[in-house]
Order: structure tokens, then sequence, then C-alpha cells
């Protein structure tokens, strides 16, 4: 099973993680896999494979110190330090094994939230990707009901507002769109290949944007705002965008400034920031959001 493999592959990295500089000989690796998975054997082959496989779906070398014969993963090319998305995607499938594991035991003391979409397609998609596999994806949208069918190639997964979402090529729209895995009726690989066009990061995809609203059309613009001092606060420990830069206070205030396109996710995100934070320019986007606020306020006049 897929989900079975993606398991022993978070197993591998969080146990060299553990480990730390010093790493694991194999013996010791083989020693703490069969004390995870109930006496199973771990031999060489296998854990090689493993090895080419973390690499290749999280971006993770588990490298070899020849001198010691000890395996490891180098701090300074971990995708903890690389990547903060493999970083939270390898803690997400952690948590998620270890809530698992203690469901019994831990039972009535651990809170999370749900992400609806995430269980049921998420691993499929990703092996879909590790394997360039084209699928065929049985598709309803929001506020449709019609079944849509496409013909997609899966280039990376995202997550947003609790929500995953397959970044595609649509062979129908011959362009590449976002589909809400919460919206997928039924998802199938069609048999064909493709191949990944040269350098596709989806981090520089999305850089300007933000959400899940491809960047279409307009270009980013600079804007400035200004927030309480106890919001500042927040938004400094998880910032609106990533192009975000805090400007100075001011009168009682703190200044931000970031580059990024206003779409319909933006804008929501502001107006829930209520009167903890006011857009200062440009004026396009501060109309935006007065008339967001100004539409919420009736319902309660």
């Amino acid at each position: 099973m897929v989900s079975e493999l993606i398991d022993k592959y978070i197993w591998l990295v969080q146990t060299f993680i553990d480990a730390g500089d010093r790493g694991l000989s194999l013996p010791e690796i083989a020693d703490r896999w069969t004390a995870r998975y109930g006496g199973e054997d771990y031999p060489r082959r296998s854990f090689n494979n493993h090895r080419e496989a973390v690499a290749e779906v999280f971006g993770i070398e588990i490298a070899c110190n020849r001198s010691t014969n000890r395996y490891y993963i180098d701090a300074g090319e971990s995708a903890v330090d690389k990547r903060q998305s493999v970083d939270w995607l390898v803690n997400t499938f952690t948590v998620n094994n270890l809530l698992t594991l203690g469901k019994e035991r831990l039972s009535g003391r651990v809170s999370v939230e749900d992400i609806p979409s995430g269980q049921k397609w998420l691993i499929s998609v990703m092996q879909a990707m590790l394997d360039n596999a084209e699928m065929e994806l049985h598709y309803r949208k929001y506020m449709s009901e019609e079944e849509e069918v496409r013909h997609i190639r899966p280039y990376a997964v995202k997550e947003f507002a609790k929500r995953w979402y397959i970044v595609a090529y649509s062979g129908e729209a011959s362009a590449l769109r976002v589909y809400a895995m919460d919206r997928i009726l039924a998802l199938k690989p069609t048999g064909d290949k493709f191949k990944m066009p040269k350098g596709f990061q989806v981090d520089e995809l999305f850089e300007s944007s933000y959400g899940i609203y491809l960047p279409e059309g307009d270009p980013p613009v600079l804007v400035k705002l200004r927030t309480t001092l106890r919001e500042a606060a927040y938004l400094q420990d998880l910032p609106l965008h990533p192009s975000q830069m805090f400007l100075g206070e001011k009168d009682g205030y703190c200044l931000f400034a970031l580059r990024v396109i206003p779409n319909p996710n933006f804008i929501m995100e502001l107006v829930k920031h209520g009167e903890r934070l006011e857009i200062l320019e440009p004026e396009s986007l501060r109309e935006q959001v007065k008339q967001a606020l100004r539409n919420a306020l009736k319902l309660y006049e």
C-alpha cells in the first residue's frame, strides 16, 4: 500500500533527525526498524530503496560517511533548513502516525483540526507525482451540481486554509489549474506518463500571489498597512506573505509592506483582521477592503 510506504519513509526521516549529527550504522538502523515494525528484518537493499525514495519524494538526502560507515542527514542540506513546506509535510505525517499509534492511550487528551480533503486523496496524488503519472479527475466545483472529467498532470500539492489542492496541468484547458481535493469525486491513473517542466517550483509559481490563485493577469503591487502593536506581534510570527517587511512603529502603530497580487483570497484575509489592521495603500485595495467591511456590516443593521 502507498500509505504504508509513506509511513516508512517518514519513520526513516524522523529516525535520522532524532539521531542527530552522529548518525546511525546500518545495524543500528535495522534494530530500530525491527523494534518499530514488529520483528520485521530490514535488509540493506530495502534500506537503499527507501533512501532513494526519501530523496525523490521529500528532497532529503540520507548520506553515508565512508570513513565510519554511518548514515546521517546533513543539517545544512536537510529539507528542514531548505524548505519549510517539506518540513511541515514531514511533521504532519509524523504527528498523524503518533496520533494513530497513541489513539487509545491519549484518548481525550489530544485535539487537532480536521483537514477533510487530505486523508483520502493526498497519498494517491503524491504517488502519481512520484511516478509522473497522468490521472483522470472527476470533479465538482463549488456551487455546481455538474460533474466534470479532466485529464491532469499533477505537478504539485499545496495546502491553504485547512484544504489541500492539486496544482496540475489540465489537458482540456491546455493550462495550469488548481483543484481542491475536497471537491474530487474520483481519481484514477490513466496509464500515461508525463514529463515535468524543467525547473518547476510550486513556491516560485505562487510567490507573487496569495492563497491558491494562480498569478494570471495583474502584476503584484506594493501594499502598505498598519496594525495595532498586539496584531503586529502575530504578523511577525506568522507573516501575511513571504514578501512582508516590517517598516517600524509610528504613533502607537506598526507599519508593514508587502508585494502581492490582491486577489479575493488576500482581500478575505485582510477583512478577517477587522479593526486591528488598516490598508494605507494602494487606494484601490483600500476601497475593496472598505466595501467588503460595509457589506458585512449591512447584515447586522
